[in-house]
């Protein structure tokens, strides 16, 4: 071959390879761990030993961000179909609310309004021709004739796929999305805290202290009158391990933070209390039923009709869930939906 021939061949070869470098490559995901059986040691004045977890919800359409109802039910938002579904006391299951624009995470104000995270078309699993274009919102979703958009940017910038919400009884909404921020009830939003990586947040049932989680800790703020934050402080280190999603709160105080092992309580001081484990690597909980005496969680993965592991083809996005409830001897706090 002469030289020239040589040149057209590594040309086309440059070519070909730019062309395979600019095309884009189909997207990993993992599958959720599987089911483990588990036993619950006792956590005095939180869980008595043996307790056990019953599954009340499966299905291949996600779950998130749950939150208790006064009826003593349990609303549990699915991004992907745009619905809140709702559990019943007697854990029957009904479509509660549609059309949400990607809710992710769910929280109840004080003249019982649903506010949420609307994710939009960010969810990493759905294979659009071009980027997600569409803002993520705070919003009102529920009742029909008060919808409306509490946030959408911070300084003019969008705020990016959102993770959680606490809203809080005066109306000033706390959410995280990298960082953590509060919109209040005004509709001013202004940044919370510095060097954050965060999921899931709450506030204490006094809403005197902000918690938000960051890696393996979760960190305390004090809440100021006018509803913004000052004093950022490391508050507790998982003990059991894993790094911090979902949040709740008793009664008494006393925090439950989930993460992979499962869900990790603490004293309104700190103290570490135990851990109860879990049937699967769990990211929301919430107290709910009558009374709130029923713990639930959200765990990833799901088994189908002959207790087999759902997966799905690489490629694929898994977002199969399985919620679970289990009796506690600590009671949720009842002056706040969470």
């Amino acid at each position: 071959m002469t030289l020239k021939g040589l040149a057209a061949v590594s040309l086309c070869l440059c070519a070909s390879a730019l062309i395979l470098a600019q095309e884009p490559q189909p997207q990993q995901f993992g599958q959720p761990q599987p089911a483990r059986a588990v036993t619950v040691a006792a956590i005095p004045g939180v869980v008595a030993a043996g307790a056990q977890w019953q599954l009340v919800w499966s299905g291949t359409d996600n779950a998130d961000g749950i939150v208790g109802t006064a009826d003593g039910g349990l609303l549990f938002a699915q991004e992907q179909p745009h619905r809140v579904s709702k559990l019943d006391r007697s854990d029957r299951v009904s479509v509660y609310v549609e059309n949400t624009n990607g809710a992710g995470s769910l929280a109840i104000d004080a003249s019982g309004r649903i506010l949420t995270v609307q994710r939009t078309c960010t969810d990493p699993g759905l294979r659009l021709a071009s980027p997600c274009a569409e803002p993520t919102k705070v919003a009102v979703i529920h009742p029909e004739r008060e919808r409306k958009v509490l946030a959408e940017s911070f300084e003019g910038k969008p705020f990016g796929r959102l993770n959680d919400l606490v809203v809080s009884r005066n109306g000033g909404v706390y959410f995280t999305v990298g960082g953590a921020y509060y919109v209040s009830p005004g509709g001013q939003v202004s940044s919370v805290g510095t060097g954050l990586r965060t999921n899931g947040i709450m506030l204490s049932p006094d809403e005197k202290t902000l918690y938000v989680t960051n890696g393996p800790v979760v960190v305390a703020f004090d809440v100021r009158p006018d509803g913004t934050v000052a004093n950022q402080r490391d508050f507790v280190k998982l003990a059991a391990g894993g790094s911090g999603d979902g949040l709740a709160v008793d009664g008494a105080g006393r925090l439950y933070v989930t993460s992979a092992p499962g869900v990790q309580a603490f004293g309104p001081d700190g103290t570490y209390l135990g851990v109860i484990p879990t049937p699967r690597n769990v990211i929301s909980v919430a107290f709910a039923g009558p009374d709130k005496r029923m713990l639930y969680v959200v765990g990833s993965g799901a088994a189908d009709a002959q207790g087999n592991e759902i997966r799905t083809p690489p490629g694929v996005r898994n977002n199969a869930k399985s919620i679970f409830k289990i009796a506690m001897l600590a009671q949720g706090f009842t002056g706040r939906a969470k």
